[in-house]
């Protein structure tokens, strides 16, 4: 019986483990255990998931999930370093009271797509993922909506998030004001769906769909049971 041939390079998995161990206890000191629930942060994890086991659905989901939010990611940063807002996602990185370390650990924005992209064209696309990731993204913007501080809130750490997933608006500071917040908690997630995670999906169908793939750790097992 021979071993399962790897699709993805053991230094790229060691790199990019070693920059998540590096991140998750520094975020956690920094912004408190909420800042998980971001859909970036989420996909990062599943990223880590995805390389080792090289199941082709941990790193679909998170493609699905963030690769157009990380290209705004990129353009408002650009646009408010040349003095410019687009969204304002990005104006904790322009914090003076947050660290550069800690804000150069954010970059990771701007390659994690790249990384993505490369797994699921070595691994192919998982045609489950956007169901999976889209219930995924939901449930964490119910949890955010009814569980964690709103905009607005003024918490003794300010660096603690708030407004978790913009479930009450692109401003942090201020909750938006043009509909009730329910009525807008259900066009955000049928927005998400709609103009992020389908448009993509059928992209990344187009580009590297094949058959849902199985784990080697599952082809390893069904070996043994075979042998």
């Amino acid at each position: 019986m021979s071993a399962a041939p790897t699709r993805l390079p053991l230094a790229l998995k060691l790199l990019v483990t070693a920059f998540v161990a590096v991140l998750v206890p520094v975020y956690y000191l920094n912004y408190g255990p909420t800042n998980f629930l971001y859909f970036c942060d989420v996909a990062l994890l599943l990223s880590v998931v995805g390389l080792w086991t090289e199941w082709p659905l941990p790193a679909s989901m998170a493609a699905v999930g963030i690769l157009l939010p990380q290209l705004l990611w990129c353009a408002d940063f650009l646009t408010q370093l040349f003095g410019f807002k687009l969204v304002g996602l990005t104006a904790y990185m322009f914090d003076p009271e947050r660290s550069l370390f800690l804000r150069g650990l954010s970059f990771f924005h701007g390659w994690l797509p790249f990384l993505l992209l490369f797994m699921v064209r070595r691994l192919g696309y998982d045609r489950r993922a956007l169901w999976a990731w889209a219930g995924l993204g939901w449930g964490l913007c119910l949890v955010a909506y009814f569980l964690l501080p709103p905009a607005g809130t003024v918490l003794p750490d300010p660096k603690i998030p708030v407004n978790i997933n913009y479930v009450f608006g692109f401003d942090d500071a201020h909750a938006q004001v043009w509909l009730p917040g329910p009525v807008y908690l259900v066009g955000w997630m049928l927005a998400l769906f709609s103009v992020f995670y389908l448009p993509t999906h059928l992209l990344l169908r187009r580009w590297f769909g094949r058959p849902a793939a199985v784990a080697p750790v599952a082809q390893a097992v069904g070996s043994l049971q075979s042998a």
